[in-house]
């Protein structure tokens, strides 16, 4: 079954990301998808992710459904005005490309070209609503295509705030993005089951999935790393000690993962993981827990 078929006849799903590399070499690219072939819904191919410049997610994610796994076209509105915006989302549909998640981008600055000029010419709530225009049958200056697409969109929420006013923020954002037309939700990295029930319970007049992220620990530096520098990620102070004194990082890291994975499969529609770097590693996490 398709994302979208599954996620609307409410099967509970699993995705995970794939980053495409920095260079030309697709191979490791087509092991990681011939791993991933039917233990997963679909796979996310991230833009250019944290503004570091590598091989395009258009590409690759033709690559992947070219493998027989299902693509998530991600498209950040930092690199492209609205015209390339739209030119790709059309070349994509035209691949037969129909997932999209819309984001609107790390700064430039945090990448590897750090004097990169940013555009920034629309957010991701913007893109949203030119996904739904063109689905339509129209280009966001209200011109009519000849053959129209349809994309099944998608958008991020980050539901570990630190404070009340910042969750009540991204509670708003993620509002805005459903009424542009979002059909799906993944988050940013949950390690707190219960402080997600509660963010669930909250968003749940919205009617719209949501696909709980889970990111796989590979040391307490990793953890001490995100908590400092990733707005909205917090790991727990008694899972930073248990990573610091794993004998085996790699397993426990794992087992980590999994049991987050078995704690919030009741709670949401779905799980997507960021391997970030353990794509190979994502059937093993999935044995652990289960799924």
């Amino acid at each position: 079954m398709s994302l979208q078929s599954s996620l609307e006849s409410g099967k509970f799903v699993i995705t995970a990301e794939v980053a495409p590399l920095k260079g030309t070499d697709t191979t490791e690219i087509i092991e990681v998808a011939e791993l991933l072939q039917g233990r997963i819904t679909a796979a996310n191919v991230t833009d250019q992710q944290s503004s570091v410049m590598r091989l395009g997610s258009l590409v690759v994610s033709y690559l992947l459904k070219e493998k027989g796994l299902e693509p998530v076209f991600q498209m950040t509105c930092r690199d492209r005005n609205r015209i390339a915006l739209q030119s790709d989302l059309l070349s994509a549909s035209v691949l037969g490309i129909k997932n999209v998640l819309a984001l609107t981008g790390d700064v430039a600055s945090l990448g590897d070209h750090p004097q990169a000029k940013p555009v920034f010419d629309l957010d991701s709530v913007l893109l949203l609503q030119v996904i739904r225009r063109l689905n339509e049958g129209y280009d966001m200056a209200g011109n009519e295509l000849k053959g129209k697409p349809s994309f099944f969109p998608g958008a991020v929420v980050n539901p570990g705030a630190d404070t009340e006013a910042a969750l009540e923020l991204q509670i708003i954002k993620m509002e805005k993005k459903v009424a542009a037309g979002a059909r799906f939700i993944q988050t940013q990295a949950i390690y707190d089951a219960d402080s997600f029930a509660k963010f669930m319970k909250r968003v749940e007049g919205f009617k719209v999935p949501v696909l709980a992220g889970v990111i796989p620990l590979k040391s307490a530096g990793m953890a001490r790393f995100m908590n400092k520098n990733v707005a909205g990620i917090l790991v727990p102070e008694h899972l930073i000690k248990k990573m610091n004194e794993a004998e085996n990082k790699t397993e426990t890291g794992i087992q980590i993962a999994a049991d987050l994975m078995k704690e919030l499969k009741d709670i949401c529609q779905g799980i997507h993981i960021m391997a970030i770097g353990w794509e190979k590693k994502v059937p093993q996490i999935l044995d652990a827990a289960g799924l």
